[in-house]
């Protein structure tokens, strides 16, 4: 079989098993790593510094940002929002959002802001992009859902693009993640018990 067909199904597999993880914590468990995470993100020096934030809306079991998106509200940032981009295909645009923002749901079931382009951000334009995953390891190498949307988003972030922070329950750490050549290890990530950092 080849390497990257073996590295396709175990990364698959992984995808699988903690996504399962994930959906199998209580409400009040993922009310509470929510509050957990949103404390650690409001104390982030970067965060305090930063005016223009990209964030995610929850899905399929993920970290609630809903009190991360309420805290840099309050502290007077500008909150962005990824959309899947309407005619470059597996890329990604970052809509600013507010309270009283309209949402729609894509292609992917995922919700969004609706598409208005005065309401768009150049991506070298945003300090920070608080990033989702499925599975990390302790050497910041993230696993996402498999379209590549942040990879293809992050993958120049070392030459001036925004500082990218993962944002994942504890159970979503795995000790050994299998890398392809695109993958875009991470800086740091935050779980609701610890601040990772490379």
């Amino acid at each position: 079989m080849p390497l990257t067909t073996q590295y396709a199904l175990e990364r698959q597999k992984i995808r699988s098993e903690t996504r399962e993880r994930r959906r199998l914590l209580t409400a009040e468990q993922q009310h509470q790593s929510a509050y957990l995470a949103a404390q650690h993100i409001a104390e982030h020096d970067k965060i305090r510094q930063a005016n223009t934030i990209a964030v995610f809306l929850s899905f399929d079991g993920e970290l609630n940002t809903r009190p991360i998106i309420e805290q840099l509200w309050q502290q007077q940032k500008q909150v962005y929002l990824p959309v899947l981009h309407p005619f470059s295909s597996g890329n990604l645009l970052f809509l600013r959002y507010r309270p009283d923002s309209t949402l729609v749901r894509n292609r992917l079931k995922i919700l969004e802001p609706q598409l208005d382009v005065r309401e768009v951000l150049p991506l070298n334009q945003l300090d920070m992009v608080i990033t989702p995953l499925v599975a990390f390891d302790s050497h910041g190498q993230r696993l996402g859902m498999g379209g590549g949307f942040y990879d293809r988003t992050l993958q120049h972030w070392q030459q001036g693009g925004p500082y990218p922070i993962g944002l994942a329950h504890d159970c979503q750490w795995v000790e050994h993640l299998p890398c392809e050549l695109w993958d875009v290890p991470l800086p740091e990530i935050v779980t609701p018990t610890k601040v990772w950092q490379w």
